[in-house]
Order: C-alpha cells, then sequence, then structure tokens
C-alpha cells in the first residue's frame, strides 16, 4: 500500500488497529489508516469553521487555545491574540470577525503559532489547514454573525455551549440560524473544569433533547475517547444529521486532543465534481471586507464564488449607487496571510487592487469578469418562510435583508395572493432595496430579520435594470 501511494504522492497515516482473535498462532491486527492526497493544483486542503455560540461561551479562548497551542489561565489570555480591537480587550467581548488557522501535516500532527511559526511557515508545513471564523456571541452583534455565515460560507459551524449555563442566551438563535442556512454543525461544551460531573452531564442531555426535537431531527453523538472521534468525523461527512458532542476544558486541557483528532481527519464536506464546475464558470468575487494598507493600496478580503482568479487580472467591480461596475486590475492576492498567485472558486483570499480609490467600495460589491455582463436589481421577489413575527407581516413593512454578501434594508412591496402573514406561513414576497441596487441571482439563500422579526427563503425573481435606471429605482 505504501508503494502504491508514493505513485500516486498521498500521505498514510494509521488511525487506529484492532488485534483480532484467529485460529494461528501469529497474532493479526487490522488497521484503519488515513490516505490524503492534496489536489495538484492546490498547496493544501482547506476546511472553513463558522464559530457560533452564546457570549462568554469561551469561543475565542478555545481558537486562542488551538491556534496558539498554549492552555487558558482561566482569565482569558488564550483569546487576546484574536482580538481586532481595544474595546474587544477591555471588555472580553468579541464585535467583529476575525479569522484564526490551525495546520495538520501529513502525519496528522497539529502545525500552529507554537513554535513561533509565521502564517506562511504554517501553510507551508501543513496538508490540511482549517481556518476559523470567529464571530459574535452578543445580541447586540447578531447582524455581524448572519453576515459571517452569509457571506463567508463555511463548510461547517462550532456550535460552543458553556456546561455551567447550558444552552442559554443567544445559542438557540444561532442554532436556528445554522439550521435555516442548511450548514452542518457539531457541538463544544466548553468550561467542563468549572463545574461537577453532574452539571456536565445534565447540559449534555439538554443538549441531546433540543437536538432530537422536531425542528432539528439530528442524530446527537457523545465523543469521549479517539475511536469516537475517528468514527464522528466519518459519519458527520456522510450524514449531515449526525451531531457529535465534544466535552472539553480550555484551561485543564481536557479531551481537547480529541477534537483535533476529529479537525484532522474530517474530510472536505464541497464535493470534487462541484467544485470543478465552479472553476469552468467566469470570475465572481464577493466583496466583504474593505482595507487600505500602507505601500499596497487599497485591499478586499472575501470569498472567490466561482471562477479563477489570478494576479494581473480585469475585473469590473459593482454595482455602484447608480448602477455602474467599474474596471480594475488585481495586483496582488494573499490567502491565510502569505501569497498566492492563483484563487480557485469556493477559497477565500485577499486581493490588493493598488490604487483603486476606496471610497468607491463597500461591503456587498462583486468583482466580475468583464465578459459576465452582470444584473442588477432594485425590486427582487422571493419565496419566504416568516419563521416569527409578533403581529401580522404585511405590505410597506421594512427589514435588514441578507443574500449572500449583500445586507440592506428593503421594504415588502406585495404579498403574492395574501394580504399579511402570520408566524409560520409561506408566501411569495417582493422586496425592495431603499439605498442602492444590488447584484442577486435567483436561487440564492434569503434571511431576514428586523427586532424579533425572522424568516427565511430563497430569491425567485429579480427585475433586472440598467444602470442609468438604478437610482429611480430604489426607495418608495
Amino acid at each position: 500500500m505504501e508503494t502504491s501511494n508514493i505513485k500516486v504522492g498521498a500521505d498514510i497515516t494509521v488511525i487506529r488497529e484492532r488485534e483480532v482473535d484467529y485460529d494461528s498462532d501469529m497474532p493479526r491486527k487490522i488497521t484503519e489508516v488515513l490516505v490524503r492526497k492534496v489536489p495538484d493544483n492546490q498547496q493544501f486542503l482547506d476546511l472553513r469553521v463558522a464559530v457560533l455560540g452564546n457570549v462568554d461561551s469561551g469561543k475565542s479562548t478555545l481558537l486562542g487555545v488551538l491556534t496558539q497551542g498554549e492552555l487558558d489561565n482561566g482569565r482569558g489570555r488564550a483569546r487576546l491574540n484574536l482580538f481586532r480591537h481595544l474595546h474587544e480587550i477591555q471588555s472580553g467581548r468579541t464585535s467583529s470577525i476575525s479569522f484564526e488557522i490551525l495546520g495538520f501535516n501529513s502525519k496528522g500532527e497539529v502545525v500552529n503559532y507554537s513554535d513561533s511559526r509565521t502564517a506562511e511557515e504554517i501553510c507551508e508545513s501543513s496538508s490540511k489547514m482549517i481556518t476559523f471564523i470567529d464571530l459574535a456571541g452578543h445580541h447586540k452583534y447578531l447582524h455581524t454573525t448572519i453576515f459571517g455565515l452569509t457571506s463567508y460560507c463555511p463548510d461547517c459551524a462550532l456550535l460552543l455551549v458553556s456546561a455551567n449555563t447550558g444552552i442559554a442566551g443567544t445559542t438557540r438563535e444561532h442554532l436556528g440560524l445554522a439550521l435555516a442556512l442548511k450548514v452542518p454543525f457539531f457541538v463544544v461544551v466548553s468550561k467542563v473544569d468549572l463545574c461537577a460531573k453532574t452539571t456536565v452531564e445534565r447540559t449534555v442531555r439538554q443538549l441531546e433533547r433540543v437536538l432530537k426535537q422536531p425542528g432539528c431531527h439530528k442524530v446527537p453523538m457523545l465523543v469521549t475517547s479517539e475511536d469516537d472521534a475517528v468514527t464522528a468525523a466519518q459519519q458527520f461527512a456522510q450524514s449531515p444529521n449526525v451531531t457529535p458532542i465534544f466535552t472539553l476544558s480550555s484551561v485543564s486541557g481536557e479531551s481537547l486532543d480529541l477534537l483535533k483528532v476529529f479537525l484532522n481527519i474530517l474530510p472536505p464536506l464541497t464535493n470534487s465534481k462541484e467544485q470543478e464546475e465552479l472553476m469552468q464558470q467566469l470570475t465572481e468575487f464577493q466583496v466583504d471586507e474593505i482595507y487600505t494598507v500602507p505601500e499596497v493600496g487599497t485591499v478586499v478580503g472575501g470569498t472567490l464564488s466561482s471562477g479563477i482568479c489570478r494576479e494581473g487580472d480585469q475585473l469590473v467591480v459593482g454595482p455602484t449607487d447608480d448602477g455602474c461596475f467599474l474596471e480594475l486590475r488585481v495586483c496582488s492576492i494573499q490567502r491565510n496571510r502569505s501569497a498566492c498567485r492563483v484563487l480557485r472558486a469556493g477559497q477565500a483570499a485577499t486581493l490588493a487592487l493598488g490604487d483603486f480609490d476606496r471610497a468607491l467600495l463597500r461591503k456587498g460589491m462583486v468583482m466580475v469578469s468583464p465578459e459576465m455582463n452582470p444584473t442588477i436589481c432594485s425590486v427582487f421577489e422571493a419565496e419566504i418562510v416568516l419563521l416569527f413575527h409578533a403581529t401580522t407581516f404585511r405590505r410597506g413593512f421594512q427589514v435588514t435583508v441578507h443574500v449572500g454578501n449583500v445586507r440592506q434594508t428593503a421594504v415588502v412591496e406585495k404579498i403574492h395572493a395574501k394580504d399579511k402573514l402570520r408566524t409560520g406561513e409561506k408566501a411569495v414576497v417582493r422586496f425592495r432595496f431603499l439605498k442602492h441596487p444590488e447584484y442577486l441571482k435567483v436561487g440564492a439563500k434569503l434571511l431576514f430579520r428586523e427586532g424579533v422579526t425572522k424568516g427565511i427563503g430563497h430569491v425567485t425573481d429579480v427585475q433586472a435594470i440598467a444602470a442609468g435606471e438604478a437610482q429611480a429605482n430604489v426607495g418608495f
């Protein structure tokens, strides 16, 4: 087997082995091995994991422990490297979206910042890379969490629950978001060092009850050994209904290795055939972040939805407030904080645009190939399900609409075949954006909210407009 692996350029690692009873004097073993082959056109296998959970459940602390390689001191020391703003350090609460990387080499060993490595060295030493998307837990920053889930297209989500508080605060809301957007997730029960064993067991039982409810239809699987972690990774990849549950501590390090084994073995959840089809399409890059970097110029961060993007490519970005698309050139590309020449569909990266005026850019724009001739709209229709509304949902109601990286207030213009909607009802609704036109595609998942009002659905029709008509078509 080793010879065949060498021929195809794959790595082989023993996951587990068992001795078997056999009518022979020689002891016999059954061995399960992990064969990992990185595609020739990729540097490493990539997996994006969104981190969800209530405020103070230990999300940033867990990521700090995993990526820095040092246990927490019980007072949040491990999370300090993850915070991006001074107020986050002072309050101890994440308010923005941050990215952290954890690598695994061909032998399944963890590659992180523990040996004073740079991000570039981690990328070079790893055959598999986990990109954690650290999202906010506080209800005040719910719009940021929704934006992270809709625009960064995570492969799966990690739902963190504190053992001492159980399912509290925004946990149910985050769980509902993952279910609505059909993002497969696994659960981590943290802070087990603070609680008695009976409290941890009670929290796990509460989780199992919630996951088995009619709205979830999940099959909980408690992971207590390395054997369970291997089985959980295999079943999670095969069936989105299987939900592994880990109980661990970021202070004592208890069961932390089981989570690492799970993340190492978990295969990419996207189909390679679908990936190939996306790469054949024209280039489309979603703009999620905009920066100005000294001596580099304007830099945009986001995800390549389709096609291939190379250094030096000529693209168009838009739509602007008047519905136009502007020409620009991609000067350089970085992935996971290291230089990259080619970006492929499904990958997240930052693109340097040189001296392109930052004031012309905003979140929610797209950079596309000039041949695409992109269509924009101010009015669109969507088939929705109203998840919750205190009274009746009717014409004239304003909501914040999330579609991919688009986030804008829209007004309900018409509810087809009905005058009003109540909680749990379905309908086709026509929305109009209030501020500026957006680039939308039929079939895209849609999520809208306003206070406690929430709904999900998908875009069924877009009323394309020409660039000059854009200003006349927004607002009332």
